[in-house]
């Protein structure tokens, strides 16, 4: 692979990678805050105030740091891949205008009233702007979530001398992948925010075990994990099955199926060996392949060797994996917890505090599947990725990636840090109780 080639990818996979944390905490966690600021207005209970008024400022700091990585990202379309915006700039330019016109505009605007209006503004304002804020960030993940998934399996296009145009926006829009990844986002955003919310309260509740608030939002977010988690299995199940249909050689790498078969065993683990075309040290269940892909034991998978271009097999192998074992341990956790959540041993909140980030490894290794497992192409079957990249040289991305890496590093270290000491530290009595 040409050296400029693959630090551009690595550079960008970096960034969306940094970026894509926040928005998967903000997603969730708005609505949440929804339910905080509802329940106070509904009982006036000074437990909820508290809990609204430390998470409207992780949600402020964690909307901050993807205001700041998103826009360095969409600089990179331009700078390191001047193919794409000029191939597909016709689509891809109107769905991202489209994401900071109806849904950025909104969450930057009431998010000033959330955080500095609840004694200058009207209870009912007030509760709006939390449900504006929270419909924002879903909208955003709807515009930005539809491009991506177009991207994975384009449709509603024609071809034109000034690229690719949109022959119809709903095609464009709801194409194949959308509805099943759209959900599986939402989701994972649900379940992130849930556990970050239920792990930050069990750290606080080892400092403070008589915290009503943490102990409230502990409870809350452990019971919100319990049901999504399963839901999400249902959804990612059915997204499994559009995946199959539309890109089986994704399929094909996240399973290592190196030659096409009827009743495909399931690799459990094992490690891909592509030059051999074999998976060596492999653990499999005989037909558990077939039977979850294509809920039939007896049904025939493409392998590898049925397709000319396919995505690199370990990377997409071993993310998958460690995105499954995550969402199966945040499972257990989830359920085993609801035994013990009235009066939460030491044991479980230093579990769930351990658990604080699990979201993120969910998340970071299925945007790992997702995108690499499209490659050798940025828009499946339209676009290679080798073909968009721009002239940098590999020197000067190299330099840059090497900022990033440093600059990203610290920032999430600093965010992680002030999450916990937010969470230590709201013990201190709020000076605007006394107001309310």
């Amino acid at each position: 692979m040409d050296e400029a080639l693959l630090l551009a990818r690595i550079q960008f996979g970096l960034n969306i990678g940094f970026h894509i944390l926040f928005p998967t905490i903000t997603i969730g966690l708005g609505w949440l805050l929804v339910w905080f600021r509802v329940r106070y207005q509904m009982t006036g209970a000074q437990s909820w105030l508290r809990a609204y008024k430390l998470w409207v400022r992780v949600f402020a700091l964690s909307f901050a740091m993807g205001v700041v990585s998103g826009v360095t990202m969409s600089f990179q379309f331009g700078t390191n891949w001047p193919g794409y915006m000029n191939h597909v700039g016709n689509i891809a330019g109107p769905l991202l205008a489209y994401e900071v016109l109806t849904a950025f505009f909104l969450e930057a605007s009431f998010l000033g009233v959330m955080l500095f209006g609840m004694e200058r503004v009207s209870d009912r304002v007030h509760v709006a702007s939390s449900i504006i804020v929270a419909g924002g960030t879903t909208v955003s993940a709807f515009w930005i979530l539809a491009l991506n998934s177009w991207m994975q399996t384009p449709n509603g296009h024609v071809e034109s001398p000034a690229g690719l145009i949109a022959d119809s926006w709903w095609a464009v829009i709801f194409n194949p992948s959308f509805p099943y990844r759209l959900a599986h986002m939402l989701l994972a955003s649900g379940i992130t925010a849930s556990f970050l919310v239920a792990g930050l309260s069990a750290w606080r509740l080892l400092a403070a075990p008589r915290d009503e608030a943490a102990l409230g939002t502990l409870r809350l977010g452990a019971r919100i994990a319990a049901v999504l988690v399963p839901l999400q299995i249902l959804v990612g199940d059915l997204h499994g099955l559009n995946t199959r249909e539309h890109q089986p050689a994704k399929i094909a790498a996240l399973e290592a199926i190196w030659h096409t078969e009827r009743g495909a065993a399931l690799t459990l683990v094992g490690i891909p060996n592509e030059r051999e075309r074999r998976t060596d040290f492999a653990l499999t269940i005989p037909k558990a392949a077939s039977l979850i892909l294509a809920h039939d034991p007896q049904a025939e998978l493409k392998g590898l060797d049925a397709f000319e271009d396919h995505p690199p097999v370990a990377p997409v192998f071993f993310a998958f994996r460690l995105m499954v074992g995550t969402g199966v341990l945040m499972l257990l956790l989830a359920w085993g917890s609801q035994f013990w959540l009235r009066a939460p041993p030491r044991w479980l909140l230093w579990t769930f505090s351990g658990f604080t980030f699990a979201g993120w490894v969910a998340t970071l290794s299925g945007w790992i599947v997702t995108e690499i497992g499209r490659q050798p192409w940025l828009v499946t079957g339209i676009l290679r990725t080798a073909d968009a990249v721009g002239p940098a040289s590999g020197a000067r991305l190299g330099s840059s990636l090497t900022a990033y890496v440093l600059t990203y590093t610290a920032l999430l270290i600093a965010y992680m840090v002030t999450l916990t000491h937010m969470a230590r530290g709201n013990s201190v009595p709020d000076p605007a109780l006394g107001r309310r």
